[in-house]
């Protein structure tokens, strides 16, 4: 049907994809178009499947959900994400937000309207679902002067990636990734690897275990 809004499902734990897959099948408005099993698979799968909505894993190995979102919405910014995370803190959230995300709702809150809350993307609104502490604060000044691309090499290099990995993460040449390195480092003043990771784990940009 035409009418139905077509999802896109992204995370890396098969049971948790098919049990959201079995909390929308019976929604006759809804229709799951695809699953992805990380970032990169879900970047491919947006602009293969064009879906309206993607609900969206924030953690994920490799490029994580909200850099892949920033990804998709390059190509695609008319398509709803919908960030499922473990965080409430306000940083976390400003971060999906910021990356293009329109909702952002916490995975453990067991008793969220799934469907209703994609039905809400796709009608072009909001959703920060119950928990969740919606951003009020300015943006943090040093972070909006980088460019979208030195942003996920930040969150990258971060996670404990090198530039090789990260190279291969973003499809970058490694002199590429080095070059948005010292361009990210100068930026913000910092000359060495922990003092960086130092300042991503602070500012919420990383996911502690």
């Amino acid at each position: 049907m035409s009418n139905e809004i077509s999802v896109l499902l992204v995370d890396d734990h098969g049971l948790v994809r098919k049990g959201f897959r079995r909390m929308l099948e019976d929604d006759p408005e809804i229709r799951v178009v695809g699953e992805a099993t990380n970032g990169q698979e879900a970047i491919k799968l947006a602009q293969e499947l064009h879906p309206r909505v993607i609900v969206m894993d924030m953690a994920m190995p490799g490029l994580d959900g909200v850099q892949a979102t920033r990804e998709i919405l390059k190509n695609a910014p008319a398509t709803a994400v919908l960030i499922l995370s473990m965080y409430s803190e306000e940083n976390y959230v400003r971060n999906a937000l910021d990356a293009g995300a329109r909702g952002y709702v916490l995975k453990e809150a067991l008793d969220v309207d799934l469907a209703g809350a994609i039905k809400d993307l796709a009608a072009g609104k909001t959703v920060i679902g119950p928990g969740v502490l919606a951003p009020h604060r300015a943006p943090d000044p040093d972070y909006e002067r980088l460019t979208p691309r030195e942003k996920q090499i930040l969150e990258l290099i971060a996670k404990g990636n090198s530039n090789k990995e990260i190279a291969a993460i973003l499809n970058l040449s490694v002199n590429t990734v080095s070059v948005h390195r010292a361009n990210l480092m100068s930026a913000l003043g910092i000359h060495r690897t922990t003092e960086l990771v130092v300042w991503a784990v602070k500012k919420g940009l990383v996911q502690l275990p």
